[in-house]
């Protein structure tokens, strides 16, 4: 089992920028693909980002070029730095941990809302 915790989400205006990190409850480095999704009002969650064990990272086209995904598997932490955040990022982030079919984990998410 995993337990993640996700933080750093806020309120920032548009333009700005936010660092999110999700942080797991036992070792990360073996677990094949860490994510992050969004939800927003109204609205079915997302995928924004994922990364593999191997580091080979996915983008949603609503986010390339802007968010960059990445995971430190010493301290056990997936990050997204968010840049250049408009409005239509506001959203409850959420992160995953997929271990194999069937199993996956999720954090409670963090509430990102971007001004404009």
């Amino acid at each position: 089992q995993v337990q993640l915790v996700e933080s750093g989400g806020g309120l920032v205006q548009a333009g700005g920028s936010l660092r999110l990190s999700c942080a797991a409850s036992r070792s990360i480095a073996t677990i094949n693909t860490m994510g992050w999704y969004r939800q927003a009002p109204g609205k079915q969650r997302e995928l924004v980002a994922t990364i593999r064990s191997g580091l080979s990272t996915n983008y949603a086209d609503s986010v390339k070029g802007r968010f960059t995904i990445s995971r430190d598997n010493t301290r056990n932490t997936v990050y997204l730095q968010m840049n250049s955040l408009k409005p239509e990022d506001t959203a409850v982030y959420y992160c995953n941990a997929y271990l194999y079919p069937g199993v996956d984990y999720w954090g409670k998410g963090t509430l990102v809302t971007v001004s404009s």
